[in-house]
């Protein structure tokens, strides 16, 4: 019985005692290793995540979900299997083939909001920040909406072993950055004011701090913002025009032997961790578990600012929780370029990656990740 747990435990991914941390240590991709952490926060658990792995490709997905937990388990549900069928349509992975996949899955949440509106008006007002990085024929692209970030970890130019270096990858649409805010605010000239300070932070009308997302229909679509359902529920504002899209900014780069590693990350680390100190962890620590630590290095973080102790902080329960950090969930895909042939060819890395598969498209998950293979 043990052994077939253990079994279970390496494909699903392992829970901490207190029910709020999940991790798998270390699984193969087609040219490395991935792991993932995830950590609770909120009552419902806003963030999802889920990694797809194939002999060509790899694609990670990061969802970190605001006002509730719907858009993020959407977009775990339908952005993926998007993704796959453009990819079948059109031949191949294209930054075309992720707008499409993005702009399909938001249709489908304003179709599902609309539905749903007259039983659950506050379905309107749910949303989700939207990262994804996939990795086939060397090429890289990563996509995203909102402030989750994607961060590659390289050699220097001098090609020191010793050290690393922290390129971030994706754009942090949150209006606390002035570029921006200079960007919303030259979007809507007539709508002024667009974007002001408000309980401590910059919000778009006051209300919200990033620019993109999946889902937030009544800032998007002046129909929903209007509805007397919508009105007895929320508070209405004054909306001449979409004030959040759902375009991805999309980066694409060859992968380079100086290329080490990848952190997708939501903004729960990045509150807590520079782009550099998460590499320098990642860089100097082994693999086993790496997601795992560059959490607990989060919520280090977070128990010094309140000037306590980290296991005090592990305590608390979700909902309280909250107040102290937010939903974390990291994924750490390391690049083997260098041994990109020889891994897949492996015998023992191949019959690793679908010990726990029974079919091309089983999906694992534990209440946040979904493992693909």
């Amino acid at each position: 019985m043990r052994s077939c747990f253990n079994r279970l435990e390496r494909c699903l991914g392992r829970r901490s005692g207190d029910g709020l941390l999940w991790h798998m240590d270390l699984k193969p991709h087609a040219s490395g290793d991935f792991s993932i952490a995830v950590v609770q926060a909120n009552s419902s658990l806003e963030d999802q995540s889920q990694v797809l792995t194939s002999p060509s490709a790899t694609y990670v997905g990061v969802y970190d979900g605001h006002g509730g937990p719907e858009a993020s388990r959407f977009v775990n549900r339908h952005l993926f299997p998007y993704l796959q069928q453009f990819v079948r349509e059109q031949g191949g992975l294209s930054t075309d083939v992720i707008k499409k996949a993005f702009h399909a899955t938001e249709e489908d949440f304003i179709r599902l909001v609309k539905s749903s509106l007259p039983v659950r008006p506050q379905i309107a007002s749910v949303g989700s920040c939207c990262l994804v990085g996939a990795i086939s024929g060397g090429e890289l692209y990563v996509a995203n909406l909102g402030d989750s970030r994607a961060v590659l970890g390289r050699r220097g130019v001098d090609g020191d072993r010793k050290s690393v270096v922290a390129e971030r990858l994706s754009t942090d649409h949150n209006v606390s950055c002035e570029k921006v805010r200079k960007e919303v605010e030259e979007l809507h000239p007539n709508d002024s004011p667009i974007v002001f300070y408000c309980r401590g932070v910059w919000r778009i009308k006051g209300i919200i701090q990033v620019s993109r997302s999946i889902g937030d229909a009544y800032l998007k679509k002046p129909e929903f913002n209007r509805d007397p359902i919508f009105q007895q529920y929320g508070h209405p504002i004054h909306l001449k025009h979409p004030v959040l899209t759902a375009e991805p900014s999309i980066v694409t780069r060859k992968i380079r032997p100086q290329d080490l590693f990848l952190i997708f990350a939501s903004d729960g680390l990045w509150e807590h961790l520079t782009d550099e100190a998460a590499v320098e962890i990642v860089f100097k620590n082994p693999r086993l578990g790496i997601a795992k630590k560059l959490v607990g290095a989060a919520i280090e973080e977070a128990a010094k600012k309140r000037e306590m102790r980290c296991r005090d902080i592990e305590k608390i329960e979700r909902g309280t929780r909250r107040h102290f950090h937010d939903d974390i969930t990291v994924v750490v895909i390391y690049l083997d370029s260098h041994n990109q042939k020889k891994a897949s060819h492996n015998p023992k890395r191949t019959s690793n990656s679908t010990s726990c598969v029974s079919a091309p498209m089983d999906i694992f998950s534990c209440n946040t990740a979904a493992y693909v293979t």
